[in-house]
C-alpha cells in the first residue's frame, strides 16, 4: 500500500520522510519468533506479519512449553537461515516493550546464524550489551523499527485538506489494526484511492512506513499524527491504525493524541465480544461499546465537528460462523449501526464500508 502524500504545510519534510520508512530496507524474507508466550494477543506482531505480508515470512520460532503457532514451518535459526531468512522479527509485543532476558541468549544463536535482529520493541536493541557484542562479532544489523523520526512539530489543529478514518476500541489488541487494513483493501478494491497510515510496529512492518505512535513524546502526539496523514485530495482516504483504548487507564495519551491529530471523520469501534476485563488489568472491566463511541465523539468533535462513528468491527475469531452471525446481530441491533468482522468479510463487511461512504 502506498505511503505518497505531501507533507503538509510548517512540517519538517525530512521528518515527514522519516515517518515513511522503506520496508525494502528491512533485510527479509523473516524468521519470526514467538519466545515462550503463552498467550497470542501478546504475539500480535508475528500475526499480523504471518496475515498481511505472508511472502515476507519463512517460518516460526519458539521455545519451551509455547502452544501458540502461525501455522509456518517451526525453524530453528540456522534451519531459516539457509532456507533464506535474513532477518529474526521479535513476534511478541509484550506489556512495556521489554526485551525479555531470557530471550537474550535465544537472538544470539540467531545472529551467529547469520540472521539480523528485527524489533519492535521500546526497548533499543542495541542498549543490552550481549545483543550488541554479538552484532558485532557476527556482522549483523540490530534494527528498531519503533523509533520516531526527528523534528516532530507539536499539533496545530488545523484542518487538512482529503478525508479521514480511525479505527479506535475498547481495548487494546483486540483488531484496530485488522480492521484499518481490511477497510483500506476493501476501499482500494471499490476503486477508491485509500492508503492505510501505521501507527505502531506491527503496522510498520506490514505498510513499509508510518509513526510509531507509542514511541513518541506526549507533548508531540497530535502532530506526528498530522505528520501521518498530511494534506490530500479531496477524494483521497487515509484509514489510520488506531491505538490504545481511549478509556484505558495506562494507554489513553496515545489514544487521544491520535484522535486529535487524525481528525478523523469516521471512527469505527473495535471490540473482543468474549473479553470481559483490559488485556493485562484484571481488575479493570472492558468499557461499553456505547461509552466508548460517545467519549471518542465527544473529543473528537474538538477538532472535526462532523466526526461520526460509521459501524462496529467485532472480533468473532474464536466463534464459528453461525455464532459471530448472531453476536453481529444483536449488536447491530442494539446499536443501530453496521456491525462486521473484517476477516470474514462478505454482506456486513460490504455493509460497513457503505456506510464509511454514505
Amino acid at each position: 500500500m502506498a505511503f505518497a502524500a505531501k507533507p503538509q504545510a510548517g512540517v519538517d519534510e525530512d521528518a515527514a520522510a522519516g515517518a515513511q520508512a522503506d520496508r525494502r530496507a528491512l533485510p527479509r524474507p523473516y524468521l519470526l519468533f514467538l519466545g515462550a508466550e503463552r498467550d497470542r494477543s501478546y504475539a500480535k506482531t508475528a500475526f499480523g506479519l504471518k496475515d498481511w505480508a505472508p511472502d515476507d515470512c519463512i517460518g516460526e520460532y519458539a521455545y519451551g512449553d509455547s502452544p501458540i503457532s502461525l501455522g509456518l514451518p517451526a525453524l530453528t535459526p540456522a534451519e531459516a537461515h539457509s532456507r533464506g531468512a535474513r532477518s529474526l522479527v521479535i513476534g511478541v509485543a509484550n506489556a512495556g516493550g521489554i526485551i525479555v532476558d531470557e530471550w537474550i541468549p535465544h537472538l544470539v544463536a540467531a545472529m551467529e546464524a547469520g540472521l539480523h535482529i528485527v524489533s519492535g520493541m521500546h526497548a533499543r536493541l542495541a542498549d543490552v550489551p550481549a545483543l550488541r557484542q554479538a552484532a558485532e562479532a557476527a556482522g549483523v544489523q540490530l534494527i528498531d523499527v519503533r523509533t520516531p523520526p526527528a523534528g516532530i512539530p507539536v499539533g496545530t489543529g488545523r484542518k487538512r485538506s482529503g478525508r479521514r478514518l480511525l479505527t479506535v476500541g475498547t481495548d487494546c489488541a483486540l483488531g484496530k489494526k485488522y480492521t484499518a487494513l481490511a477497510i483500506a483493501r476493501g476501499l482500494q478494491a471499490r476503486g477508491l484511492d485509500a492508503d492505510f497510515r501505521a501507527t505502531g510496529q506491527t503496522g510498520i512492518l506490514i505498510a513499509g512506513g508510518g509513526m510509531p505512535m507509542d514511541a513518541v513524546v506526549s507533548d508531540f502526539e497530535s502532530g506526528a499524527a498530522e505528520m501521518l496523514s498530511p494534506d490530500a485530495a479531496p477524494d483521497h482516504w487515509d484509514v489510520i491504525e488506531g491505538q490504545g483504548s481511549i478509556l484505558h487507564p495506562a494507554f489513553a495519551a496515545v489514544s487521544v493524541g491520535l484522535l486529535y491529530g487524525s481528525q478523523p471523520d469516521i471512527v469505527i469501534l473495535c471490540h473482543d465480544p468474549d473479553r470481559d476485563h483490559l488485556l493485562g488489568y484484571p481488575h479493570q472491566p472492558v468499557p461499553g461499546i456505547a461509552e466508548t463511541i460517545e467519549a471518542t465523539l465527544l473529543l473528537g468533535r474538538r477538532v472535526n465537528p462532523e466526526i461520526r462513528c460509521a459501524g462496529i468491527s467485532l472480533n468473532t475469531r474464536d466463534h464459528d460462523a453461525d455464532a459471530a452471525e448472531a453476536l453481529m446481530r444483536s449488536l447491530a441491533n442494539q446499536h443501530g449501526l453496521p456491525v462486521a468482522d473484517p476477516i470474514r468479510g462478505g454482506a456486513r463487511f460490504q455493509a460497513l464500508l457503505d456506510a464509511c461512504l454514505a
